[in-house]
């Protein structure tokens, strides 16, 4: 379930040139001339809707549309989206995002950044790159880089081997930066040190994609697939809920058919 109090929060950036628009609960119609991506005032001219609903963000690609890609997965008709997620929309990128990330305080952790154990239920799910459908436990600190005693190994001679730090503080998750040049993606903004929540997105390297997972109404991911095709969640569930329904009159049908068999066995034998 999306947050409600996060709605107001949510907005597409167009990377290109940094233009910004502001989503609400409710559709949203794209459309595309020739000075770029703008918000359609007329539903017929939309290439992609964006809906916020009680299940959270989706993009929805309008027949005839050119190339949708979220995360570089082509989406054909319809995809659930989390805050983080690039859209490709014909080659023009736009970025979910919300409001800027919590700002880590000086002395969150100490100098040396060890931590006391974490929750076991606290995970970094990953959801596209090298590591995606691996989950990291942050039971103990999590170091992220290139050298080979990193937890999460990001094979990229170009990226830092001791790029960034993931640790639990009481109720807290921490990402600290370890002095690289670029920092990390949160939830589409930049940021170096950050207190995390169950549903952010954190991106390493522009392609490794985590999901931090947690105990909480958030910890569900808003996305069940990135960039996959997904049915209505009504008509989802409705082959499910009436299975069971079959099952007696299938049991019936059985003991007729054997019955009938039954009866012409014995009455051929009688013969």
């Amino acid at each position: 379930m999306l947050d409600s109090r996060r709605v107001d929060n949510l907005k597409l950036r167009v990377t290109e040139d940094g233009t910004e628009l502001s989503l609400h609960e409710g559709v949203q119609a794209i459309a595309r001339d020739a000075a770029g991506l703008h918000a359609a005032a007329d539903d017929a001219d939309a290439i992609v809707r964006f809906c916020l609903d009680r299940r959270g963000v989706w993009l929805a690609v309008a027949e005839g549309a050119g190339s949708v890609h979220v995360n570089g997965r082509r989406v054909r008709r319809m995809a659930m989206l989390r805050v983080g997620d690039a859209v490709y929309v014909d080659g023009v990128e736009m970025v979910l995002t919300r409001d800027q990330p919590i700002a880590l305080p000086d002395d969150a952790l100490p100098a040396d950044l060890q931590a006391p154990p974490g929750d076991l239920r606290v995970v970094l799910r990953g959801v596209g790159g090298k590591h995606h459908g691996r989950s990291f436990t942050l039971e103990h600190p999590r170091l992220v880089g290139s050298a080979a005693e990193a937890d999460i190994r990001i094979d990229d001679p170009a990226f830092a081997e001791r790029h960034a730090q993931l640790s639990q503080v009481g109720a807290q998750i921490v990402l600290r930066d370890l002095g690289t040049p670029d920092g990390s993606l949160l939830n589409g903004q930049p940021v170096r040190d950050a207190l995390l929540r169950p549903g952010d997105q954190l991106v390493f390297d522009a392609q490794h994609r985590f999901v931090v997972e947690g105990p909480g109404a958030t910890a569900k991911p808003l996305a069940a697939g990135i960039g996959l095709e997904v049915e209505d969640e009504t008509q989802a569930r409705t082959p499910r809920a009436r299975t069971w329904r079959r099952w007696p009159w299938l049991l019936l049908a059985a003991l007729l058919t054997a019955g009938a068999l039954a009866l012409l066995l014995l009455f051929g034998a009688a013969r």
